[in-house]
């Protein structure tokens, strides 16, 4: 991808003097990042066979309408497929199979063996009256076959010698130690050993797809899974191996070191630790069948399926490169008036085909990007981090201007017949400009994300008047809010659905019932966001009034595992918000965290926040969330996972495309009984492998299945606020080297 040089000059700056002790701090050292390339083939009646790589790096798909080349692509701009004419006298010579040996490109067409390196002198004609494998082993030798019979070539016999087969041929390739060629037919592997001159079964085994030699032993593989067997008795080695991302096994190939597996679902690769990196749906792969794997120019991997080609790639990088290429990002495709908005309406992952699309939370997405900005700055001194910043917080300050309620902010606003609108008249007005139309029915979830950004700037910019118009909006929100009697007031007089912080509303809920403890936690939070900055004492009245007279402080303080489902008798009400955990509270939490304990009151006070801070990190930990790990570093404690938000950091994809992903079906997995946290699994999945999401969602969904590649979510919120706010505590460096990593030929 193309940078945006300003970008990388400002975010290389010198850091700011760190809040943290270095013991905790992760040094920005390079990781592996891997992206996919895609390459899709057009037309219905393609069929793939197997793909290739020559020393000139050069990439060669087998076809049934011959042999084709990848073109075009790029790293979110996928490529199509051309003939390959770089010999002409080729085109009508009906290639039926390709291979290489020593890293060139071998041809087999109705009547011969060629090639057109070592100066075409390689050229050996054949009598089989069509050809569809192709299989070379040393000096020069090589087995060719229609799938019913085999002819083998060498030195010593260049006239070629035709076995036939006890069945048809699926598959064939070479052992270098044996010196043997090996054949997959219905009933299992043959053996076709030239020095013997023999074709004989050598395992025996129905139901093999495909199988793979490996020095002394070869690996077969069927629809459960795969089993190793020693090279020189065909006996069994250990057990079958079935736990497995799909155990419906296709293809084989050793790559490096590693065993990479093509399946009916995606390509996997068996990690070190003897677990697997999964390569599944459009995010990595023209399709999931896959055909064919092998390994590629510039270390890449190669991965052909039924509907095109993919280039998995692995470069290494730092953070801060990661984290450069993101702010381009969003400043290319999910700015919409200042707001960090989704990239909709796509055709296919084709991202100049996409839509910026409002939001109900419009605000608190901004509020997330923006609170990333200021913290890029504080710890960089960015002119740009600062601009950015600006623009967007007055795309926050017009949502409270643009509509008649005073203090009241709007969810978003769009120019006047924005068509899709339609589809919500309930919650789009009219402005008082008949040019524009803003959306009602707030939610506290954008009153808190309001509320952290705002004390953020406030604090943090040293821009004098960045900082008024930070105070400015928040005094003005919690104006509305307490004058109201802790209600958002929407446009009709009533309060909005969840704008509600009163203890009429909020001590009605049985105490397993999370809004209690969520609600008293996020309006003590904000109040004292407001009065730490306005000095008006209302809001710290009002504050100590909640925590001790109306008993919020237990509220916001009570163990998270008490939350639960509401009690038999309780009302619907209560029932419906208690069905599960919801992942949307952990964001509102932790956006009030800023406040709640970094403008504590009193110092009793701020002690007992940070328990409950603690205590709810606690709950987080199996979810890996790097938002919520790093955050919690607010408390000062030295024991707040960053490996693990380093972790999310480093597997999160540079994809943020929403592209189905299916896991649900996974045989690798470790299944967990059903449970109020719908955690399903023993062990979180990588982020590069579930569906891309936002930092209130449940990092153990699985599945993806609607809307493939029809949007992009945007790395403001999801990937730049954990790691600023890393930068920002003093747990995260910036790289030894301030060269970056070259990133332009993503």
């Amino acid at each position: 991808m193309r940078f945006l040089g300003l970008i990388g000059l400002c975010l290389y700056a010198i850091a700011l003097p760190a809040q943290s002790s270095t013991s905790d701090l992760y040094q920005d050292v390079p990781f592996v990042q891997d992206y996919s390339v895609k390459y899709y083939l057009s037309g219905e009646d393609v069929r793939v066979s197997n793909v290739s790589v020559d020393r000139n790096q050069s990439i060669r798909i087998m076809t049934n309408h011959g042999i084709l080349q990848p073109k075009d692509g790029r790293f979110l701009q996928p490529g199509t497929f051309a003939t390959d004419r770089e010999y002409l006298p080729m085109q009508d010579m009906e290639i039926g199979a390709l291979g290489i040996y020593e890293n060139q490109f071998i041809y087999v067409n109705r009547k011969a063996v060629f090639s057109n390196a070592w100066a075409g002198d390689f050229f050996q004609p054949h009598h089989l009256p069509g050809v569809d494998y192709l299989c070379m082993g040393d000096n020069f030798e090589f087995v060719i076959s229609d799938g019913q019979k085999i002819e083998y070539f060498s030195a010593a016999n260049s006239e070629g010698e035709i076995y036939q087969l006890p069945g048809e041929m699926k598959e064939m390739q070479y052992a270098e130690n044996t010196k043997a060629y090996y054949l997959l037919l219905a009933d299992g592997i043959y053996q076709f050993n030239p020095s013997r001159e023999t074709l004989e079964k050598f395992i025996k085994k129905d139901g093999v797809t495909t199988f793979a030699t490996d020095k002394d032993t070869i690996i077969i593989a069927t629809a459960e899974g795969y089993q190793k067997m020693s090279m020189k008795n065909g006996q069994a080695i250990g057990a079958p191996v079935s736990k497995l991302p799909c155990p419906e096994i296709t293809c084989l190939a050793k790559i490096n070191d590693q065993w990479w597996f093509g399946s009916t679902e995606g390509a996997f690769v068996q990690r070190s630790d003897g677990k697997y990196d999964f390569y599944n749906g459009e995010r990595w792969l023209a399709s999931n069948d896959v055909v064919d794997i092998q390994a590629g120019p510039d270390h890449s991997v190669l991965i052909l399926s039924k509907k095109g080609l993919a280039q998995i790639f692995f470069q290494d990088i730092t953070l801060l490169d990661k984290a450069t290429y993101f702010e381009e990002q969003v400043r290319l495709r999910h700015i919409r008036h200042g707001f960090n908005a989704t990239l909709g309406d796509m055709e296919k992952g084709d991202i100049f085909t996409g839509t910026l699309k409002d939001s109900d939370n419009d605000g608190l997405w901004t509020s997330m990007y923006l609170a990333a900005e200021a913290f890029r700055y504080k710890v960089t001194g960015s002119a740009e981090a600062l601009q950015n910043c600006q623009e967007s917080l007055d795309a926050m300050e017009r949502l409270y201007t643009i509509n008649p309620v005073a203090g009241f902010p709007s969810r978003s606003f769009e120019r006047f017949g924005y068509k899709t609108r339609l589809a919500d008249p309930g919650r789009w007005q009219h402005a008082t400009d008949p040019n524009w139309d803003w959306k009602s029915t707030t939610s506290s979830d954008e009153a808190i994300g309001h509320m952290f950004v705002f004390g953020v700037i406030a604090e943090l910019v040293d821009d004098a008047q960045m900082q008024n118009q930070a105070i400015r909006l928040m005094d003005t929100l919690m104006s509305h809010i307490v004058k109201n009697d802790l209600y958002m007031i929407d446009y009709d007089g009533n309060p909005t659905t969840w704008g509600r912080w009163n203890p009429e509303y909020v001590n009605a809920f049985p105490i397993v019932v999370g809004d209690r403890k969520l609600n008293s936690s996020n309006i003590i939070s904000m109040l004292q966001t407001a009065y730490y900055f306005t000095k008006k004492e209302k809001y710290k009245n009002k504050a100590l009034e909640l925590l001790y007279d109306y008993g919020y402080l237990d509220n916001l303080i009570r163990p998270i595992n008490l939350i639960g489902s509401a009690p038999d008798g309780s009302d619907d009400w209560s029932k419906m918000l208690s069905e599960s955990w919801n992942h949307s509270d952990d964001e509102m939490y932790y956006c009030g965290y800023w406040g709640l304990y970094r403008y504590a009151l009193n110092d009793e006070l701020k002690k007992k926040y940070k328990e409950a801070i603690l205590d709810h990190w606690q709950a987080e930990r199996p979810e890996k969330e790097g938002l919520w790990n790093i955050f919690t570093a607010i408390t000062g404690t030295k024991d707040f996972d960053l490996k693990e938000a380093v972790w999310y950091l480093q597997q999160h994809p540079v994809d943020l495309i929403n592209w189905a992903v299916v896991n649900s079906n996974r045989k690798d997995l470790d299944w967990l009984p059903d449970n109020f946290r719908t955690q399903r699994i023993a062990e979180v999945l990588p982020p590069d492998e579930r569906p891309i999401q936002r930092h209130n969602s449940n990092m153990f969904n699985l599945d993806r299945t609607g809307g493939n590649g029809t949007s992009e979510s945007s790395a403001g919120d999801i990937w730049l606020l954990p790691y600023w706010l890393g930068r920002y505590f003093g747990v995260i460096s910036a790289p030894e080297s301030i060269e970056p990593t070259s990133l332009t030929d993503w």
